[in-house]
């Protein structure tokens, strides 16, 4: 009976950031495939609000396929409900989208 309630491990894991970079991003766009889920992920530099168009420069893009995306999803919603229960809701827009709406009204 002891061996049935062991647990099967599998193997450790170790996360080697050695040649891992940083990028900020304030911008991200999502498409797919069948195969694979494509992030690019860019800056918006522009800071007028009232700018008829938009330049985003994409600096990086990650392409997984779709059982890590679904992955990514839950890991990220995890982390967004911490981050809402300890600093409050997050809405849709950017801070800075809002504070343009609020002054302009």
């Amino acid at each position: 009976m002891a061996d049935q309630e062991k647990k099967v491990q599998g193997p450790t894991i170790r996360w080697d950031d050695s040649k891992m970079t940083s990028t900020y991003a304030n911008v991200c766009n999502v498409s797919s495939t069948r195969e694979e889920i494509t992030l690019l992920y860019g800056l918006n530099q522009a800071w007028n609000a009232q700018q008829k168009q938009l330049t985003i420069e994409l600096s990086d893009r990650i392409i997984l396929n779709p059982y890590a995306a679904k992955r990514m999803a839950n890991l990220l919603n995890n982390v967004l409900a911490q981050y809402e229960e300890r600093f409050g809701e997050i809405g849709e827009g950017s801070p800075e989208a809002a504070e343009a709406v609020k002054s302009s009204h």
